[in-house]
């Protein structure tokens, strides 16, 4: 793990529920997605930032692992932590818990810093690196893989 873990609790409400009455996959990736959001904005790069640097992140691909449902009203907790981050690439997993201190599910997501001008990945800024919760050391150690 680089950095810290990073967590934020959510309440199921009614709008995440399929007709099962539990969580549909896809709204997973929305509830993971809010977590990741509330990671960047809480350390200085939201959605204004994204815009006025002209480079936001993107994912390039996503692993989920559903273990148990989440149900209506049901308190969550995600934990979310980079893996890895050797160049442009970066690694991120998203555990979710219940209050019981089960895991609900684990995603892996491959990500990367787009630059919307250029249209392709970049590597990361110190700003960036700073959203992603890290310093410059905690990258220093990595060898890049891309």
């Amino acid at each position: 793990m680089l950095g810290t873990a990073h967590e934020y609790d959510l309440l199921i409400r009614e709008h995440h529920l399929d007709t099962f009455g539990h969580v549909n996959n896809a709204r997973y990736l929305e509830i993971l997605e809010e977590a990741r959001w509330d990671l960047v904005t809480g350390n200085g790069y939201g959605l204004a930032e994204v815009v006025r640097r002209r480079a936001g992140p993107t994912i390039l691909e996503i692993n989920l692992r559903f273990q148990r449902e989440l149900r209506n009203r049901q308190r969550i907790k995600i934990r979310s932590w980079l893996e890895s981050y050797p160049a442009k690439v970066g690694r991120m997993v998203q555990q979710i818990w219940d209050e019981e201190g089960n895991q609900c599910c684990e995603a892996l997501f491959v990500f990367g810093l787009f630059d919307l001008a250029a249209r392709k990945l970049i590597p990361p800024t110190p700003e960036w690196i700073q959203a992603m919760g890290l310093t410059p050391a905690d990258l220093a150690s990595q060898v890049p893989s891309d």
